[in-house]
């Protein structure tokens, strides 16, 4: 019985310890494209740094050729695209969402929160949340709600 408890025991520790190991590690870097002097992208780069990813910002004139790039149908664009793990992040996903996705791996195009809606990370103004849904955009364009956001029930 002693070996057994021993064993459980090894067994736990080593698990916590991967556990452990797994929500250290930092977050993988991601390429942010947006266009120069925009305060929401800027606000948005900065949640993800809060947030303890590596973020590249590349300032571009037209951030679509890297949303198509990245497989995000242009009804869902915002005013800057992300490039993380083989995933396009486009408009203003919370950081939450985009760890979960990478964790996940799902056969997607990526993330998107379509327009610039007030109270998603960057488009913060005051006390004012307006609801919001994050969608999983699949490589055929079609589309799905990954998280929702100030809903009743969500």
């Amino acid at each position: 019985m002693r070996r057994r408890h021993f064993i459980g025991t090894l067994a736990a520790g080593a698990a916590a310890l991967a556990l452990e190991r797994a929500l250290a590690a930092p977050a993988p870097a991601i390429e942010v494209f947006k266009t120069p002097g925009c305060g929401c992208c800027e606000a948005w780069v900065g949640h993800l740094r809060a947030s303890g990813f590596a973020v590249t910002v590349r300032d571009v004139d037209d951030t679509g050729p890297y949303r198509a790039r990245a497989g995000i149908p242009e009804r869902f664009g915002s005013c800057h695209t992300g490039l993380i793990a083989g995933y396009g992040i486009e408009g203003h996903v919370p950081a939450a969402d985009i760890r979960r996705l990478v964790a996940a791996r799902p056969a997607a195009a990526g993330l998107a929160v379509p327009g610039m809606t007030v109270g998603s990370p960057g488009m913060e103004q005051g006390s004012r949340k307006d609801p919001f849904d994050v969608f999983l955009i699949r490589r055929d364009g079609a589309a799905s709600v990954f998280a929702s956001y100030g809903k009743r029930g969500a």
